[in-house]
């Protein structure tokens, strides 16, 4: 990446980039694409653990798309909100610890009668389908 393209890799905002429909991406093609050299990919992933791509068999980092998006939100959250890396470690680790913990989706509540007419219909249809054979 040149001194220039560096420069002007604080000016892009993490939410701007559009991520490519891609399995895996290798380590320069993340760089470009996020606007970050390859040293400081190899160094978050030192400092942060989540952020683990995966080596193919010659070795070559290869990151998935849900590791894009998160050197995309450290990026932002270094870059653009201000945090120190550990500032940074730690409200990542505060997010994925709230996104673990969703209230479940609410079922809608069936009343007694409800279920038995919707009983009495699956019953129906299964006589209806054992005729046939």
């Amino acid at each position: 990446m040149s001194a220039r393209a560096r420069a002007s890799s604080k000016n892009v905002k993490a939410a701007d980039v559009v991520i490519p429909e891609k399995l895996y991406f290798r380590i320069g093609e993340v760089a470009d694409l996020c606007h970050l050299p390859a040293y400081v990919l190899r160094f978050w992933e030192t400092e942060f653990p989540q952020l683990k791509p995966v080596k193919s068999g010659t070795g070559q980092r290869m990151y998935r798309r849900k590791d894009v998006e998160y050197v995309l939100r450290i990026k932002q959250l270094l870059y653009e909100e201000g945090f120190t890396i550990p500032g940074a470690r730690q409200h990542l680790k505060a997010e994925n610890k709230a996104d673990k913990h969703q209230d479940p989706l609410p079922f809608p509540v069936r009343s007694s009668s409800e279920i038995k007419y919707i009983r009495q219909g699956l019953r129906d249809i299964l006589t209806l389908l054992a005729a046939r054979h």
